[in-house]
């Protein structure tokens, strides 16, 4: 199957990074190399780009095609979040900019064994490196109810958790679920006609919820984003996209604290906290997809764009 990516809000991206053609770059979530090309060819022989991604597929691909425009960059197996032990592996200390493509890329979305789809029935898997032990389908099989709803509502925040935990439960006494599209049945059958009709399919946020889960897509990511903007040189920029509120609320709130100064509660007169602004916001408000990139690729819908700025 051709790995396709398209590259979300690619322009925006490139501009909001204010490449710099002898600078450090990082990508640290690879897919397909789509924005991480264009970086590439903006940059000199003094530049350089590291690209990292846990999925071994995707890092094959972007490594050929970067290899096709350029040789200054590097590419790293690895979970962006180690990103310090990847800065120091590689004896760098500051960069000039990081771009992070949070969510699912296309290729593992369209590749239905893969499991992330539930339109195409498929191993229940969902694990964007290969290597990680835990799947979509331990997790629907073997978690207990409890985990299940606060997985469901916490991550999916899906109204009709309880009804669809309880279907699960009672299916599993019986019959592994081993498919998407067992459990995108079961998931259909919990919900009522009218709520899908009006409010859409419901396998969408629940599948949201496990492949977070699976992934453990939130877990760190607070701190990751401020160790990131900790190894921005001065004037280097950070530009992370999201696809849904949890993560996008964890980003605007790491940008807020990093652009402050005093983070005292309200009722102390005098500062006692000496915290100092460390960045600067590029966009008040985030970047979302024109009107032209929406009927290219619908999957852009839901993305939104936060770029910041190193101030010391």
């Amino acid at each position: 199957m051709e790995f396709k990516h398209i590259p979300i809000m690619l322009n925006q991206c490139l501009d909001g990074l204010n490449i710099k053609p002898n600078g450090i770059y990082v990508d640290g979530t690879l897919g397909g190399a789509g924005h991480s090309k264009e970086i590439l060819k903006r940059l000199t022989d003094g530049g350089m780009l590291i690209g990292i991604d846990k999925d071994q597929e995707a890092l094959d691909v972007a490594t050929k095609r970067l290899g096709e425009v350029g040789k200054n960059f590097v590419t790293v197996k690895d979970d962006f979040k180690d990103f310090d032990n990847i800065l120091n592996n590689l004896k760098i200390d500051k960069v000039d900019g990081v771009l992070l493509d949070l969510g699912v890329s296309s290729y593992q979305l369209d590749n239905a064994q893969r499991g992330f789809s539930y339109i195409k029935d498929a191993p229940l898997d969902m694990r964007m490196d290969k290597s990680n032990p835990l799947t979509a389908e331990i997790v629907v099989n073997q978690y207990s109810p409890e985990k299940l709803t606060e997985i469901f509502y916490e991550y999916g925040e899906e109204p009709f958790t309880k009804n669809i935990v309880k279907n699960i439960v009672e299916f599993r006494k019986n019959q592994k679920i081993e498919t998407t599209g067992t459990l995108a049945q079961i998931i259909k059958n919990s919900v009522p006609k009218k709520v899908q009709i009006e409010k859409g399919n419901p396998c969408k946020r629940v599948f949201q919820a496990i492949r977070i889960e699976v992934n453990g897509e939130l877990a760190g990511l607070k701190e990751v984003l401020e160790k990131m903007i900790a190894r921005l040189k001065k004037g280097g920029r950070i530009a992370v996209i999201t696809f849904h509120s949890l993560e996008d609320r964890i980003v605007k709130n790491v940008f807020k604290l990093c652009e402050t100064d005093c983070i005292c509660p309200k009722n102390i007169p005098v500062c006692v906290c000496h915290h100092k602004a460390s960045i600067k916001l590029i966009n008040k408000k985030p970047i979302v997809a024109d009107a032209e990139e929406l009927k290219n690729n619908s999957r852009s819908a839901s993305a939104k764009l936060r770029i910041a700025e190193k101030i010391v």
